[in-house]
């Protein structure tokens, strides 16, 4: 075992031999089955809702459009996003055991961002699809079409992947000591950084570059497409019209503010602390109730989106 002695810290193992101790939301016994179990059924309902919006889109011809084609992508992602934390986390209330390895807390930060990233991006994705759909309808098949929007989402795939290969070099150069603690219910990478026994300057610069391209980024591009889209509904004279283009945004606005506002608030939550467990709770927001939300969201405001679950439905009810 590769081992080395630092100046006041005692000994460290290098990462690849470093188990850490997830703490969780709670170290109280009588709240683990009540944990597992919202967690567990919240599991299976964003899993369950996110693949019928994938049949449905997938299996009616109504729905074979960018819109959907994206809508698809998101939920195809939101159900790998909350793949990535929740099953460990049940597991490990499960077996009453709080440990994770250093490869599977490594693995867990890499999905966790390429996820994570992949939701920013799409969303991104989806306000373009619908500033080109209201503010530039007769162009709107030409500029939209299936090969644009499977090299949109090809190059999203492409840029996430690549920069949570980096954050994951980067953070395989780290050394962490012996049973260390990450007080949160999965590896988050700022939760990693601050545990560890090494410098972390680098990562630090590469965590702030990396949450510009990945936030800032899309967010700004989302914000200049819905100026440009208020732009043209006020310009437009009939009330029906302004009514029925705004309708089309009205999912994704939900969504965006729903999947912003809760991350924004967990950030805002633990700033000026190293450590708060209101923040670790404030995450289960973006990471396990948004992707749960979201299929509801799409299938509650969107006529077309409910007439394919309910024609699903009736074929697989009906014997």
């Amino acid at each position: 075992m590769q081992r080395r002695e630092a100046s006041g810290m005692g000994k460290e193992n290098h990462t690849e031999l470093s188990q850490f101790l997830l703490l969780g939301l709670s170290d109280d016994p009588k709240l683990q089955p009540i944990l597992f179990g919202i967690f567990l059924f919240m599991y299976l309902v964003t899993v369950l809702g996110n693949l019928l919006i994938i049949l449905a889109v997938s299996s009616d011809s109504h729905l074979h459009n960018p819109m959907y084609f994206f809508l698809s992508n998101l939920s195809f992602v939101d159900m790998c996003f909350t793949s990535t934390t929740v099953p460990k986390m049940l597991v490990n209330i499960q077996t009453k055991n709080k440990n994770i390895s250093y490869m599977q807390c490594l693995t867990q930060v890499y999905f966790f961002m390429v996820f994570a990233g992949m939701d920013n991006f799409l969303l991104t994705v989806m306000a373009f699809d619908r500033f080109v759909a209201i503010c530039h309808p007769l162009n709107y098949t030409v500029i939209m079409n299936p090969h644009f929007c499977c090299f949109l989402v090809l190059m999203c795939w492409i840029i996430i992947l690549s920069v949570s290969l980096f954050h994951s070099l980067l953070m395989k150069q780290l050394t962490f000591s012996m049973g260390t603690e990450i007080p949160h219910f999965f590896c988050e990478l700022a939760q990693i950084l601050r545990v560890a026994s090494s410098d972390i300057l680098i990562n630090n610069i590469a965590l702030y570059v990396a949450t510009a391209l990945l936030c800032v980024f899309p967010v700004t591009g989302i914000l200049f497409s819905y100026s440009q889209i208020v732009s043209s509904l006020l310009n437009m004279s009939s009330v029906v019209s302004k009514y029925r283009a705004f309708s089309t945004c009205g999912s994704h606005l939900c969504v965006v503010c729903l999947f912003y506002g809760t991350a924004l608030g967990v950030y805002l939550s633990s700033a000026g602390t190293d450590v708060s467990q209101g923040s670790t709770i404030a995450s289960v927001m973006y990471t396990v109730v948004t992707p749960m939300l979201n299929p509801f969201i799409y299938s509650l405001r969107n006529k077309d989106v409910k007439g394919a679950l309910v024609r699903i439905l009736k074929v697989y009810s009906c014997p």
